[in-house]
């Protein structure tokens, strides 16, 4: 139909273009007859009518074309000579324009059970409080897409016999905001339903569920490696405490704010260290930033020339440097009027007397929420030759962390000559009070303070006394003030009473030294791979690790930025790890960037802390557990989720996950669905038990999903049966352990969690337990493209193999089926920043109950070896499983472990593993003679340029790479 046919009718081309989806107040409908009927209302869309209708009053009146009802005729007309096998076919893409619609606000009634069936259509258009939902029998409800935002409060949603629930569609994806928040707790009472439980949205037989938030970028990569600070050339970190003594010198150039060299010089140990020390300030050039101060103490052998030299440079507090003062000064060399100083005189003592042999401690000054320190802290501005400012801040302290003890009633106490023993008191309350209190109080059972010595006699114990108006305490309650237990230190040239003294003091001290170098704004600019104009300010983002610990994970919130590229965002705050964004000494090494807001929130309801619906359950975590869950059942009708938000999803009881298909069988084409399931452009973080799991299904396409911050297998595949799905550039990180499963738990849980066990088993955590993953395939023939495995407790990902398939899937295989299936495709994956390897294939699930003869728990890990051949048949010919373009780096154990015959590596890239790639003996020679494992066209590399970040007191830190400088190590190097 042209143009200009349009406009005799008085509409143009452009107007007819705009979205269809439209609020009726004028219908022509056209039978399929041919017989013209107008229709003031809306058309039923089995009316066989097309359906001319204004648009929504959201695009404003300047959009409503003025047409007559005789321009309605000629427009139909238009239609029928044109269009004429369109008629009776058009639908309106956004479901809340559906004709039938009737708008629903049941406002705020927890008591309020509701059912939509017998063909009711309703649109929730408000924020709603109700008991539960139940939609059946052809009734639908569908969410206004609005400015307002909607929240529907409900303990449960259950879908089913044709009930439809929709929030946008494929091709109308929802605008405003909406959330479904799932609420109650596990102990309130109310009956669970028998196969979903509680708190859930259950897709039933004949129900539809579809989800389609807004179009946005699921995860991309850092393009620009991201230094601790944010700083564009880096910033600076530099923490130390105790074996660090002397004075610290950081050289920093001022025209990109790095840091040049630095060292430290030992002035307590040597007059020589202070000589060096004169030395190297008068090679500095002039210009350069100095950042000086002192760590723990160095002014013992600090000699007129040093401290001169110091004095020269601007400073006025270190010509009269003490015994173990903080002190802190930055200047600019060659311009004294530039420092800034600090100094603190610092007397690590109790305030005391001394009689003859007797040290009578008196009570310390009050510390500030029981953490007293003395602290020299410096800061200064400066801006690099880019005009990117910069902040130069150095901090010299004693710090001292302290708490107090409970109270302990002291009933009928007689009075001791000398006080009361405190080993007495120790032995009386074993583990709750310090060999060597900083300070006592004491006071009356009503609370009213009375008075306290305490007295340490040479070759005596400590003792104490309590006085009220000046005699003996009777009957009181007294508590203790204890230090965590630092670096003992004595003064070998002081005599024995001042040596002790100085360790009843410094027991509970430690130096600590900071320097940092950081951006004036608190926001970093992130430079990514990919278009990220989609992601919003107020969005939240988290970047994965790129190094061992997965916890290196940080999180951010997007700011707006006018000046940001179409692949930059401004975030809040700035990174205290450093992420790689780029490829080193071949390997791409980037950090994963992912967007965990999105529009469509569906979310559970928790409590302030963790409470026991589980057993063992508080054991392990001080926080609620019982989350909500989705759960998509044998026969359902439509299942489509994109652009969701699932956060604090999830409990820890069997079943009852994020997402969960749930012995769905085919959810593709082969099950008639068209189009096929799928679950896409998700974030699903900081939830309960897994990401998603697909149970005893087929076919399912899982796509750009985020999973972050989880407890227990990730994207999981559970009884063995489970084929064809894809997994197609899904994320996963920060996975933690979990209870429902050994292959869940760790070894704490492991040695704890013994009801599924026979009596007498002994837990061996390594060997049954302690594999959990990020993507745990329980059968290999499933689709893994473009999937990263950003940091789990255990492994990234683990093929895993059901001699026979388990719980309700069983008999749905011959035994051995799996462990002869091919490997379905498995390429350009990562692995990195995981604790036992990027990836495993090798052993199995027991599949028989504890009992006497094997005492383990079902499902614990046991051996097995895989042989892939075609149709899993071991008679007919081998099928090698093909790894291509796999990568794995920073994993602490092993990069890959790859057990079995017929496994080839392909273009593989290896980095910073504890060991790079094993590949293990199947173990079935000669029954099957002629296997192999095959790797070719790739590259190992044993200790790259990435360092990693150093960390105060950070144990896997020590010299590495061809100088020997420093960087983060494996565990156990």
């Amino acid at each position: 139909m042209a143009a200009e046919d349009f406009a005799l009718a008085g509409w143009s081309m452009p107007t007819l273009a705009l979205r269809p989806c439209v609020h009726v107040a004028l219908s022509l409908c056209v039978s399929a007859s041919h017989t013209l009927t107008p229709a003031w209302g809306s058309c039923r869309p089995d009316s066989g009518c097309f359906c001319f209708r204004e648009y929504s009053a959201r695009m404003g009146a300047a959009h409503r074309p003025d047409v007559s009802f005789k321009a309605m005729l000629t427009v139909s007309w238009f239609i029928l000579a044109h269009f004429p096998g369109a008629i009776s076919t058009v639908t309106p893409e956004c479901p809340d324009q559906w004709p039938e619609l009737q708008p629903w606000n049941p406002g705020h009634d927890p008591d309020h059970y509701v059912y939509i069936g017998q063909g009711r259509a309703l649109l929730l258009t408000s924020s709603a409080t109700i008991h539960s939902i139940r939609i059946s029998e052809g009734g639908k409800l569908v969410i206004k897409d609005q400015d307002e935002t909607i929240v529907l409060r409900t303990r449960h949603i259950l879908i089913d016999n044709g009930g439809e629930l929709h929030a946008g569609s494929a091709l109308c994806p929802f605008q405003g905001n909406f959330s479904i928040i799932l609420y109650g707790r596990a102990d309130e009472g109310v009956q669970p339903d028998p196969y979903f439980g509680l708190k859930y949205i259950g897709v039933d037989r004949g129900g539809t569920l579809e989800l389609h938030g807004q179009k946005k970028l699921s995860w991309t990569f850092l393009n620009k490696t991201l230094h601790p600070g944010g700083m564009e050339e880096g910033g600076y970190f530099f923490e130390r405490s105790w074996g660090h003594r002397g004075v610290i010198v950081h050289v920093i150039d001022p025209k990109s704010g790095t840091v040049i060299h630095s060292d430290r010089f030992d002035t307590y140990r040597s007059k020589k260290e202070s000589e060096r020390l004169v030395q190297y300030l008068n090679a500095v050039p002039e210009g350069r930033i100095l950042s000086v101060a002192v760590n723990d103490e160095g002014s013992r052998n600090l000699d007129d020339m040093a401290r001169k030299a110091m004095t020269k440079l601007g400073s006025k507090h270190f010509l009269h440097l003490g015994f173990r003062h903080p002190w802190s000064f930055i200047t600019v060399k060659g311009n004294p009027s530039s420092s800034v100083e600090d100094h603190v005189e610092y007397h690590e003592s109790h305030p005391s007397e001394f009689r003859g042999s007797v040290w009578l401690l008196k009570p310390l000054v009050p510390l500030t929420g029981h953490r007293g320190s003395a602290a020299a802290r410096v800061f200064k501005l400066f801006q690099t030759e880019h005009g990117e400012h910069f902040n130069v801040s150095s901090s010299s302290e004693w710090v001292q962390d302290v708490e107090w003890t409970e109270w302990f009633e002291h009933d009928k106490v007689s009075y001791t000559k000398g006080g009361e023993k405190i080993s007495d008191l120790r032995a009386a309350y074993p583990g709750k009070i310090c060999n060597r209190p900083i300070d006592i109080q004491a006071t009356t059972a009503d609370g009213v303070n009375l008075t306290t010595e305490a007295v340490y006699k040479k070759g005596q114990d400590y003792r104490f006394v309590c006085y009220d108006q000046g005699r003996a305490c009777q009957s009181y309650r007294v508590r203790f003030l204890c230090g965590k237990p630092g670096k003992q230190l004595l003064a070998g040239d002081r005599n024995a009473t001042v040596a002790l003294f100085l360790e009843l003091a410094a027991v509970h001290l430690r130096p600590k030294l900071t320097v940092t170098i950081d951006t004036n704004v608190n926001s970093t600019i992130l430079n990514l791979e990919d278009n990220v104009q989609s992601w919003k300010p107020g969005d939240t983002l988290v970047i994965a690790s790129t190094d061992y610990s997965m916890y290196q994970a940080e999180e951010f919130q997007v700011l707006p930025c006018k000046a940001c590229a179409s692949n930059q965002v401004k975030v809040a705050g700035k990174p205290m790890y450093l992420h790689i964004g780029e490829e080193i000494d071949g390997v791409d090494m980037r950090a994963e960037v992912g967007l965990l807001s999105r529009n469509i929130v569906v979310m559970g309801e928790m409590e302030d802390e963790c409470y026991p619906y589980s057993t063992h359950i508080c054991s392990f975590f001080d926080f609620d557990t019982f989350g909500g869950h989705i759960k998509f059942a044998l026969g359902f009708k439509a299942a489509h989720l994109e652009g969701v938000e699932l956060k604090h999803m999830g409990q820890q009881l069997v079943g009852q996950y994020p997402i969960h298909f749930h012995l769905a069988g085919d959810v593709d084409e082969k099950g008639g669905y068209n189009p096929p399931t799928y679950v896409r452009d998700l974030s699903i973080h900081h939830t309960f038990s897994r990401c998603v799991t697909v149970h005893g299904s087929n076919g399912l396409l899982v796509k750009d999903v985020v999973g972050y911050n989880s407890l227990g297998h990730c994207f999981f595949t559970e009884d063995g049966p489970e084929e064809r799905n894809t997994f197609d550039h899904c994320l996963g990180l920060l996975v933690k352990s979990g209870t429902l499963l050994p292959s869940d738990r760790d070894s704490k849980m492991c040695k704890m969690i013994t009801e599924d066990s026979y009596p007498g088993y002994i837990p061996k955590p390594r060997q049954d337990c302690n594999a959990v993953s990020t993507f745990w395939m329980a059968n290999p023939n499933n689709n893994l493209v473009n999937c990263a495995a950003a940091g789990s407790e255990e492994t990234g990902f683990w093929f895993i193999f059901h001699h026979v398939p388990t719980g309700p899937s069983a008999g749905m295989y011959s035994p051995g089926y799996s462990e002869h299936i091919p490997l379905g495709k498995f390429h350009n994956n990562r692995a990195h920043s995981n604790y036992r390897a990027g990836m495993i294939i090798d052993n199995g699930v027991k599949t028989t109950e504890a009992s006497a003869k094997d005492k383990r728990p079902f499902l614990s890990i046991i051996s097995a070896r895989y042989s892939p051949h075609q149709d899993a048949d071991p008679l007919k010919p081998r099928e090698p499983a093909i790894i291509k373009h796999f990568t794995a780096y920073k994993n602490q154990d092993h990069g890959a472990w790859l057990r079995g015959g017929d496994v080839w590596l392909d273009s593989c890239r290896f980095a910073d593993n504890g060991i790079g790639l094993t590949l293990a003996s199947g173990g079935t020679f000669p029954y099957d003679d002629g296997s192999k494992q095959e790797i070719k066209n790739s590259l190992f590399v044993g200790e790259s340029g990435n360092v990693g970040t150093e960390m105060m007191d950070n144990r896997i830190w020590g010299p590495g790479g061809l100088d020997h400088s420093g960087r983060t190590l494996p565990i156990g190097q």
